[in-house]
């Protein structure tokens, strides 16, 4: 492995960076990219918005089944394999999605591709702390998380322009073709690491074992609330802007989560942040940071303010998920695969609970309420910080770097 990473320094660390980010952000913008559609397909096959959903929820599904298996299978065939084969058929699947004709085949080739989707998030990230050394670990990490975040706003932007301006066929026809560059671009430009040869029947008995450490229980305790309010907070925040307080169409909510962009740049200074202060301290800070810009949010009734705060909640997040990818899969030790193929498992289930929170929440009519409660949530989280017991010796070696 030190030889691979001697070899890789030859190469460049930054592109093979870039390559990856924008894998992560193409491949998880498939993951929000209907969100807007919903009324479009409504529409364009005569059902309600009810039904529309399932575009959306079949692929999420579909996701947390793969991630749960794709990350082991990675550790049997190899992180690239995985991940290369799944772009592959990522192109193939998005492409003919474009061509549907009927609600329910849209629907199935939405849940194929998200089973698709599910290559790439739970084993990039093992595949980056293997092949990283550790100077350089946690910035990739802090790369690929923003990817993730801003997948979460650039892909719903991305939609509601092409679908807009050339129809909703071609959000997946022009999605299908970055897939395919980018499956050419890993295919070339991406380093292979050797397969851990763990049989999958293994990898699973290592992820029952994983499950039995209490901090890594806590971990995906903070993974889950950080979601479920980040999504929730987004939910809330368009039925708060369009309220007669703001009286904001559509487009100009669209705008304004857009402005989010500029509290996710934050995760890339995660890396550093940890270097000096160490992962704990850097997690329980951007959480209550979160909660806070959450609190202040609802009680805002200056738009400039409101987008302030939006931006710090953001901020906070954006800091805190690297970090705790890194903890967790320092936590998994080398069980790491398994560790966080949980982990993106946990993350997707906050990722469904927050708008279905933030919903219940709405229907009090009370927007005070409505964020607090998120930002309760995330306390939550801060309060799981203080009864994980170690940092891994690698983490503490990174801050002491």
């Amino acid at each position: 492995m030190n030889d691979l990473k001697l070899k890789v320094k030859e190469q460049h660390y930054s592109f093979i960076t870039l390559i990856l980010f924008f894998s992560g952000l193409a491949i998880m913008s498939s993951f929000y990219a209907t969100i807007p559609l919903i009324s479009v397909l409504s529409k364009e096959f005569s059902v309600s918005d009810s039904q529309a959903v399932w575009a959306s929820s079949s692929f999420t599904f579909s996701f947390a089944a793969g991630a749960l298996l794709f990350g082991p299978l990675s550790d049997r065939f190899g992180r690239k394999r995985i991940m290369l084969g799944g772009l592959a058929a990522l192109t193939i699947i998005t492409i003919f999605l474009g061509f549907q004709s009927s609600l329910l085949s849209v629907i199935l080739f939405r849940a194929i591709q998200g089973f698709a989707a599910a290559t790439f998030s739970p084993v990039v990230l093992p595949y980056v702390m293997e092949l990283f050394p550790q100077h350089k670990k946690v910035f990739a990490i802090s790369c690929m998380s923003a990817s993730f975040l801003m997948a979460g706003i650039i892909g719903q932007v991305f939609s509601s322009f092409v679908s807009f301006h050339l129809g909703w066929q071609y959000v997946f026809i022009i999605l299908a073709a970055i897939y395919f560059i980018l499956t050419l671009l890993m295919l070339f430009f991406i380093p292979n690491l050797p397969a851990n040869g763990v049989r999958v029947a293994e990898t699973f008995k290592q992820m029952r074992n994983t499950l039995s450490q209490k901090s890594l229980w806590l971990a995906y305790v903070i993974a889950l609330v950080m979601l479920l309010s980040f999504v929730g907070m987004y939910s809330a925040l368009g039925d708060f802007l369009s309220s007669p307080l703001f009286g904001f169409t559509n487009q100009q909510i669209l705008y304004v989560r857009s402005l989010g962009i500029i509290g996710m740049l934050m995760s890339l200074f995660a890396s550093g942040l940890v270097k000096k202060f160490g992962v704990i301290p850097i997690l329980r800070s951007a959480i209550i940071l979160s909660a806070i810009g959450l609190i202040l949010l609802g009680l805002g009734a200056n738009m400039v303010f409101i987008i302030v705060m939006s931006v710090v909640f953001v901020s906070g997040i954006a800091v805190a998920i690297p970090s705790l990818v890194s903890l967790v899969g320092e936590l998994g030790g080398a069980a790491r695969g398994a560790a966080i193929s949980i982990y993106t498992v946990i993350v997707n289930l906050g990722a469904t609970i927050g708008p279905i929170l933030a919903v219940m929440l709405l229907n009090t009519g009370n927007y005070v309420l409505t964020f607090s409660i998120l930002a309760c949530c995330l306390l939550l989280g801060l309060l799981a910080t203080f009864f994980i017991k170690r940092v891994s010796p690698a983490v503490d070696e990174l801050k002491r770097s």
